[in-house]
């Protein structure tokens, strides 16, 4: 026993050094992406010519660079896998859904470009370092080194950073969240479409950490999972996050909308899920998905919510009438949430994300650069001569400066870098296992993140994460 606990601290110890190493790197971009932002003034017109990750080398028919596309010097390096890099600079990718020259784009672009001379002094002084990256909060994605982006066959890069595990993570707290959808008559055809996918877009943005339950209310409440009615999900049990998703699909629109009796259940699940203590012990909130409110409930709010504001409220408009915007926007408000009106599908991401930038304000605030650690995914484009890669990545948050907004909490983004498991593996002392010994680690969500006996095996679908990849039928 004291054998095995000695070797347990051992590879603790090691894991930290890691985490001390990584730390150092992220710290010098943290600096330097805070100090630049400190200094910029923003300027609505503002003209700058970035290297656009998808357009760099592409001409036109008369041969000339496109816009956002010069000349970008690519080399295949073999630390990439023989990827044509750019070991000097980094590039920038866009959502195919934002407009690559948004003065909010542009301006970001611009103060993010003093990132190029850390990314590349970080990996000088430490060769074995992979992709180093800073995700934007306006959508913009800067990753070092260059490297050229290739659309689907429909033309789209539906890439968004601020979707991914490593930025959510970073970005805010682990949270409890009721999901409200208006199923009622007046939420027919295009209206139920959208609100549909809103749901889908916020169950998009939950990471392991979070716990979540969905209600779709009109007359009467419709639990979206019966085994689920009292309690919250958490992502990571993958078969009922399918579940809801499943239902989802299936919700129609009729009848009158009861938005009282829906909040009163919202209320009384998270002060019931929250006092067992299985929850996230942190942040809660109510995201209310409707095309509209008769009233602002300010007698349920006073009962469940004030003084303290414990739950934040969120409000989404479906459609385009603003007829009672005016009660939901109260509503966020004075439940120190955010209103946002979507109007088209098309609007739907981007409104949505709203509320990361609002749940990230008292991390902020704080100043809390937490390191946070994914869980393992599979890197297809580093796959290598013994097949595909498995890696982790290790993000830190970057937070606004200014004297003037410093109160407001404003998130920048998070920055981040990737790290091979092969790379932690290294760090095990083999000589202290004996002959039948092994090792392997999983994270606090039971995501394993190396085992001997793990042989991920890649679906046709992309994959996110590892909850998709089936281990071999001898694993244990």
């Amino acid at each position: 026993m004291l054998k095995q606990s000695l070797f347990l601290y051992w590879v603790v110890k090691l894991f930290s050094i890691i985490s001390k190493t990584h730390f150092f790197f992220f710290q010098r971009l943290v600096e330097a992406a805070e100090d630049a932002y400190l200094k910029h003034e923003f300027d609505a017109d503002l003209q700058y010519e970035y290297f656009n990750a998808v357009l760099i080398n592409e001409r036109d028919e008369e041969g000339n660079y496109l816009e956002l596309g010069k000349e970008f010097i690519l080399v295949p390096n073999d630390h990439f896998n023989n990827l044509p890099v750019n070991i000097s600079l980094s590039d920038v990718q866009v959502p195919t859904n934002m407009y690559n020259k948004d003065p909010a784009i542009v301006n970001g672009v611009y103060w993010s470009e003093s990132l190029n001379k850390v990314f590349v002094d970080n990996f000088d002084r430490d060769p074995s370092l992979i992709w180093q990256y800073f995700g934007s909060a306006k959508g913009f994605f800067r990753q070092y080194p260059g490297i050229k982006w290739e659309p689907d066959e429909n033309g789209v890069i539906a890439f968004d950073c601020r979707n991914r595990k490593w930025y959510i993570q970073a970005a805010t707290s682990p949270k409890d969240v009721v999901i409200l959808v208006d199923v009622s008559g007046s939420m027919k055809g295009l209206r139920l479409t959208i609100a549909k996918q809103t749901v889908s877009s916020i169950l998009d943005t939950l990471g392991d950490d979070d716990f979540f339950n969905i209600i779709a209310y009109s007359e009467i409440l419709h639990h979206q999972q019966v085994h689920c009615k009292n309690i919250l999900a958490n992502k990571t049990f993958l078969f009922m996050f399918q579940h809801f998703r499943e239902h989802l699909d299936k919700l129609f629109a009729k009848g009158i909308g009861m938005l009282d009796i829906a909040l009163n259940e919202a209320f009384n699940m998270l002060n019931e899920f929250n006092h067992t203590g299985q929850g996230s012990i942190c942040s809660q909130a109510i995201m209310l998905i409707t095309d509209g409110a008769v009233d602002t409930y300010d007698t349920i709010f006073a009962k469940y919510n004030w003084p303290d504001r414990k739950v934040r409220i969120f409000t989404y408009l479906i459609g385009r009438e603003a007829a009672f915007a005016d009660n939901l926007k109260w509503m966020a408000c004075a439940n120190k949430g955010f209103f946002t009106q979507i109007s088209t599908l098309a609007d739907v991401q981007e409104n949505v994300m709203e509320y990361l930038h609002v749940l990230s304000r008292p991390k902020v605030i704080d100043q809390e650069h937490d390191v946070v650690w994914t869980e393992a995914y599979i890197d297809s484009t580093l796959a290598d001569d013994q097949g595909l890669v498995l890696m982790t990545t290790v993000a830190m948050p970057v937070f606004s400066k200014q004297n003037e907004t410093r109160s407001k909490g404003i998130l920048l983004g998070v920055v981040g870098t990737d790290v091979p498991v092969k790379e932690l593996l290294k760090t095990i002392p083999k000589y202290k296992l004996g002959i039948h010994g092994y090792a392997f680690a999983i994270t606090n969500n039971g995501y394993i993140l190396t085992h001997p006996e793990l042989r991920p095996l890649l679906t046709a679908e992309y994959l996110n994460d590892l909850s998709s990849v089936n281990a071999s039928r001898s694993f244990k």
